[in-house]
C-alpha cells in the first residue's frame, strides 16, 4: 500500500539551482573591482598664458590648419593648448558661437586630426567642417 503523500502525479524536480553559482560569481566580481588598481596616470595640459594674438568672435570662429602645419585660430596661429583655452572660453559665453574647422589640401593629416581631437575634447558644441565642397570630385573618374 502506498502513502498518502506519496502522489502519481509528483515528480522529482530536475531543475538546476543557480543560486549558489550566482552569489560564486557575484562576489569574484566584487574581488576582481576591489584588487583592480586605480587610475594613477595624469596628463600635462599646458594652458594658454593669455598672450595670445588670437580674438574670441563672439558668433563665428574660424580653425585652419595650413599647409605649413600650422593651426590659425581666426588668421592668428596658436599652439594645441591655446586653441584649447580659446574654444573653453567660447563655451562659456552665453550663446556659444559657431566653430568651422577648415583644412587646406596640403595640410598633414596628422595635424588635422590631432586638431580636430583638440576640439572635441574641448566641448565645442556647434562645429562646422567648411571647404569640403572643393574635395567633392576627388577620387571621381574624369
Amino acid at each position: 500500500m502506498r502513502p498518502a503523500f506519496a502522489s502519481p502525479a509528483v515528480e522529482p524536480l530536475g531543475d538546476l539551482n543557480t543560486t549558489p553559482l550566482i552569489d560564486v560569481l557575484l562576489v569574484l566580481l566584487i574581488l576582481f573591482i576591489i584588487t583592480i588598481p586605480a587610475a594613477t596616470h595624469s596628463i600635462d595640459v599646458d594652458l594658454a598664458n593669455g598672450e595670445s594674438t588670437a580674438r574670441l568672435d563672439p558668433v563665428i570662429n574660424r580653425v585652419t590648419v595650413t599647409a605649413d602645419n600650422q593651426v590659425l585660430w581666426n588668421a592668428a596661429a596658436v599652439t594645441q593648448a591655446e586653441l584649447t583655452g580659446l574654444i573653453t572660453s567660447a563655451g562659456r559665453l552665453p550663446v556659444e558661437p559657431e566653430l568651422q574647422f577648415e583644412a587646406e589640401a596640403a595640410a598633414r593629416y596628422e595635424l588635422a586630426a590631432e586638431t580636430i581631437r583638440t576640439i572635441k575634447l574641448s566641448g565645442a558644441q556647434w562645429l562646422g567642417m567648411v571647404g569640403n565642397d572643393r574635395f567633392a570630385e576627388f577620387g571621381k573618374a574624369r
